[in-house]
């Protein structure tokens, strides 16, 4: 694989990654760009991890991988956006509750890792290639780390203008990609 090809992988495998932030910057509270490094270092160290870990399963694992990968992603991410909806519209009942001004490693790591399983799935694929798995899974680690952190600064614009319901608008977005996702691997069947 070419340095072109990886840079196109990176960012490709970057995408939803990038749309959960946009989602999870939309709920805070004025994100500020230490938070959103924060969010972009978890997210793209998680997604370094993942192809490293499809790449060493290999064969052994491909078919069950390729198999169910979109069914994960789908749950865990409509899970995540049904929780973050619950919490935007108890927002209207709650007027004393402070706004969210960070969120939690676990829901972050949970997250990164719901729109992480299609790199596992690439890196079963890179097993099979003459790739050099470090270099891309670094690669892939640091375009998600790029866009996610920007993707959560661009929340932050999102969320002033949608005020309270740009937590339910982040959980619909959640529910969009693994909606997705899961359209795209059925219909690749």
């Amino acid at each position: 694989m070419n340095a072109l090809s990886t840079l196109v992988l990176a960012f490709a495998m970057s995408t939803d990654a990038f749309a959960a932030a946009v989602g999870k910057g939309a709920a805070l509270h004025k994100p500020r760009l230490s938070e959103a490094l924060r969010t972009g270092v978890i997210f793209g160290v998680i997604e370094a991890i993942t192809p490293v870990i499809g790449w060493a399963l290999g064969s052994v694992a491909a078919r069950y991988v390729q198999e169910w990968d979109h069914w994960i992603a789908f749950v865990m991410l409509c899970i995540l956006g049904g929780m973050m909806i619950r919490n935007g519209w108890r927002a209207d009942h709650d007027e004393a509750a402070p706004p969210v001004a960070r969120h939690s490693f676990w829901l972050l790591a949970v997250t990164g890792f719901a729109t992480s399983i299609d790199a596992m799935a690439v890196g079963v694929s890179l097993a099979f290639i003459d790739n050099n798995i470090v270099v891309t899974a670094l690669a892939i680690g640091l375009a998600t780390m790029l866009m996610v952190t920007l993707g959560v600064m661009v929340g932050r614009l999102i969320g002033n203008v949608a005020g309270k319901r740009a937590e339910v608008l982040g959980g619909l977005a959640l529910i969009g990609i693994g909606a997705t996702i899961l359209y795209e691997h059925l219909k690749a069947a």
